[in-house]
């Protein structure tokens, strides 16, 4: 994958965080125990995160209107694109990446719209993905039906990762953007922390990644801090989750059956 002329370094990338919530980011990715919640209460107060809404980054209009269900969502599906893990960190890659998976998923699959709620990108930008999705996250009261996880597309918020996490963790930015994300989307709607899912929890994908996979954990844990409340529930992989239990025995599959993702060559640079 040929790189932008114009991208931007890590650092550059990572400057649109506070110095503790990449750090916070980068412990977890060194497997380290998430900051502990203080008598003060809460740590980032589940501060609203930078997001850039679809007529920011020029998404086409779908092509039919989306359905914008009265209910709020019951939980939080973490993805990744599957796609290079390049080094532009740019807003301009962002906006590309958010313009192909549109594109993808529009002409190639024929859905209204992109599928998901939101994107990350390795720089750390967070882009609303369907439209009106950041409208409804906004308001906190009801949320777009999606198209990004059979079975949880009408009662889960999907958040798709730039990048490939079978062997590489996400940048820290990236990771910490995520946290932030989750924390504003958990305080909106009322969720814990425990509520966060990836993609292989519900389809037979390889999604998230190995590597995002193992992090959800931490990612848990990080979430809960910014909130400044308890992980009030165990947290057990699919082995052991009583809700594992359950989508095994109605497809008799196991979580690890590998899926392909996107997005096919030459939809970005």
């Amino acid at each position: 994958m040929t790189l932008s002329a114009s991208h931007r370094s890590p650092a550059t990338a990572t400057s649109r965080y506070t110095r503790r919530s990449v750090l916070t980011g980068a412990f977890a990715l060194a497997g380290a125990a998430a900051l502990p919640v203080g008598a003060a209460g809460r740590a980032y107060a589940a501060a609203v995160p930078d997001i850039i809404g679809c007529a920011a980054w020029g998404a086409r209009a779908a092509s039919e209107p989306v359905v914008v269900l009265a209910n709020r969502p019951e939980r939080i599906v973490v993805h990744h694109t599957a796609t290079a893990n390049v080094t532009d960190y740019s807003r301009q890659r962002a906006v590309a990446l958010a313009r192909a998976i549109q594109t993808y998923h529009m002409d190639a699959h024929g859905w209204i719209d992109t599928g998901q709620h939101f994107t990350i990108s390795r720089g750390a930008f967070v882009l609303e993905g369907r439209h009106n999705s950041l409208a409804e996250l906004n308001s906190g009261r009801r949320q777009v039906r999606a198209a990004h996880c059979v079975g949880q597309n009408t009662v889960s918020i999907g958040i798709e990762n730039e990048g490939t996490y079978t062997s590489q963790a996400p940048p820290a930015a990236q990771y910490a953007a995520l946290a932030d994300l989750c924390a504003h989307i958990c305080d909106q709607y009322g969720l814990p922390a425990s509520e966060i899912y990836g993609h292989r929890d519900f389809n037979a994908t390889a999604c998230p990644g190995d590597r995002l996979y193992a992090l959800l954990p931490s990612l848990r844990r990080d979430v809960a801090t910014r909130l400044g409340t308890p992980l009030s529930e165990p947290e057990e992989g699919p082995g052991g989750d009583p809700l594992w239990d359950l989508v095994r025995q109605a497809t008799g599959r196991s979580p690890a059956a590998p899926l392909g993702e996107y997005l096919p060559a030459g939809l970005l640079p």
